[in-house]
């Protein structure tokens, strides 16, 4: 990558991470997956009650599968046979906690976190329950502030995950959002998160790749 380009993401990076400890939530960079796991075993207790939101970034740098491994107590809700009112007990246990692990929709440089929710059991337990909650964040999420948010989500990752669910929406065919009134939309909770009372309860770890939708 150019080296000007890198400047420019340093920069970045730095303006919201110090936004986040203004907001009392901590705020982490790292550069690659094994800095990400190793980062994730100092902040979270072994045999520690870890729960998950849905999130196609923790698959794709192997957090599930890291979770699995047996040093948690992992509240699975990918685990294989699961029944729906089995995962739905999950996500009542999730409020309960130590440790609840997602990802963000976008994250501004004012150290804001914007979030789009289908049912409202990702968000959730962001906002109350866990003891605390881990945000593993690519750099492709960064945004400059909440209208850039939302533009980011409502016409490039809702589509996306619409797409991926097979949900029948207008996005799915379009690509980008109409504020449908469809049965099947997933844009149904709108969450932003500026600050919390608990200082650090929040912890954003931003990672040096481009994850998730």
């Amino acid at each position: 990558m150019d080296n000007h380009v890198l400047w420019y993401k340093e920069k970045q990076v730095l303006r919201t991470i110090e936004s986040l400890k203004k907001n009392n939530m901590e705020g982490y960079f790292v550069e690659n997956t094994e800095e990400l796991k190793q980062l994730l075993d100092t902040l979270m207790e072994e045999k520690s009650v870890v729960g998950v939101g849905d999130s196609m970034t923790l698959f794709s740098e192997g957090i599930i599968d890291y979770l699995r491994s047996g040093k948690y107590t992992f509240l699975d809700k990918y685990e294989e046979g699961i029944t729906s009112e089995e995962k739905k007990q999950i996500y009542i246990q999730n409020f309960s906690a130590d440790t609840f692990l997602s990802s963000t929709n976008a994250l501004t440089e004012n150290g804001e976190l914007y979030n789009i929710d289908g049912n409202g059991s990702r968000v959730a337990p962001m906002l109350y329950g866990p003891k605390q909650v881990i945000i593993v964040a690519g750099i492709n999420k960064l945004v400059k502030d909440l209208k850039e948010a939302e533009i980011r989500v409502r016409n490039y990752a809702a589509p996306i995950d619409a797409k991926r669910l097979g949900k029948d929406t207008p996005c799915t065919t379009l690509g980008y959002c109409v504020d449908c009134k469809s049965v099947n939309r997933i844009c149904n909770d709108f969450v932003v998160i500026r600050r919390q009372f608990i200082k650090d309860r929040i912890k954003v770890i931003i990672v040096d790749k481009e994850l998730g939708y």
